[in-house]
């Protein structure tokens, strides 16, 4: 047994000395070693690396095209608000003068309707005036009637007395003088 663990030992002595000895299989296998990796990082690049980076830039152009078409609609969706809201204002000033042209209107049939409710009073006020005249003139003719009819019996009375003429004109001066002489001469 003690054989073997000499062998061992200068088997480990041996490697101990090649892992701190430089030598040219070390160099040999590192720089196959380095060889390799760059080889499958080429590899790894074209097969992996290359169409991530196209994932990433297409994912990235997409971004970039959806933040524009967004900014873009934002613009449209702004031209379009102030658009709806000249056009709320302008509703407004239709309104607004539309209410203003009813309220004109409204005001100018009160004004006619209060012109033609003075000339309707009017017309009634004159109408019943030219009634009273009518009424008037009906009494007053009416009165001259009576006057005749009393001045007829005076005369039946006074041709039935056979009185003289002077007592006869004394008579009708004394009836027209009681009954009113403007009222007979009108």
């Amino acid at each position: 047994m003690g054989q073997v663990i000499s062998i061992g030992l200068l088997a480990s002595d041996n490697t101990m000395e090649r892992l701190f000895d430089l030598d040219v299989q070390l160099l040999h296998d590192a720089i196959l070693t380095a060889l390799a990796l760059f080889i499958l990082f080429l590899v790894m690049s074209y097969l992996l690396f290359n169409p991530v980076r196209d994932m990433l830039k297409k994912r990235q152009e997409k971004i970039r095209t959806d933040i524009e078409t967004a900014d873009r609609d934002k613009q449209d969706a702004a031209a379009l608000k102030e658009q709806y809201d000249a056009k709320l204002k302008q509703a407004d000033a239709e309104v607004d003068e539309i209410l203003s042209d009813a309220r004109k209107k409204a005001v100018a049939n009160e004004a006619q309707i209060v012109a033609e409710a003075k000339e309707e009073a009017a017309r009634i006020i004159k109408q019943a005036r030219n009634e009273a005249e009518l009424e008037k003139q009906r009494a007053a003719d009416e009165m001259k009637q009576e006057m005749i009819k009393i001045a007829s019996l005076m005369a039946g009375k006074v041709v039935s007395a056979s009185i003289d003429t002077s007592v006869q004109d004394q008579l009708v001066e004394e009836t027209l003088s009681e009954i009113g002489g403007e009222v007979w001469q009108s």
